[in-house]
């Protein structure tokens, strides 16, 4: 049975958090988190280009940085065949037009297959109640690296958590 929406804790591998974002801007950061989903072979390199077009162009119809320090930039693409996600932390800030004109410091790329409608909307409301908790925002930020990154994710996203 698959489930009706997807939490962090399911999206992300170890490997795909990046505790040190070099991004400036939202396009930079949207670009290394592609890169990642690609390095980790989550993303097939020929679509590489495609994927990241269709995630520019949801960007530009309106910013996903929503406000907190933080940007969920997503998409839905026919090219893959399950939800996938890469999370970039940046300690200077990015600037990402966001909402509430501030830097944002937690970027949560994710993909959703293509046709998955309901799946795309429960898996972002799910993200973005997660990280409007300040406290788990907070953690992430002091967290020394991305392998403590990662169990934070896993240990709020689980089942029964707050």
């Amino acid at each position: 049975m698959t489930k009706p929406f997807m939490n962090l804790g399911d999206i992300l591998g170890p490997d795909n958090i990046l505790p040190d974002l070099k991004a400036t801007n939202r396009w930079e950061a949207i670009d290394e988190l592609i890169e990642n989903l690609v390095a980790t072979k989550k993303i097939k390199p020929e679509h590489r280009e495609a994927i990241t077009a269709v995630v520019r162009k949801r960007e530009t119809s309106m910013s996903t940085g929503i406000g907190f320090g933080i940007g969920i930039p997503h998409a839905s693409t026919d090219l893959i065949g399950e939800v996938i996600g890469a999370f970039g932390r940046s300690k200077a800030g990015v600037n990402f037009d966001a909402l509430d004109n501030q830097p944002v410091n937690l970027v949560m790329l994710f993909l959703v297959p293509q046709g998955q409608f309901q799946k795309h909307l429960h898996t972002l409301a799910s993200i973005a109640k997660l990280l409007h908790n300040k406290e788990f925002r907070q953690a992430l930020e002091q967290a020394p690296n991305g392998a403590v990154m990662f169990d934070i994710i896993k240990k709020h996203s689980s089942p029964g958590s707050k």
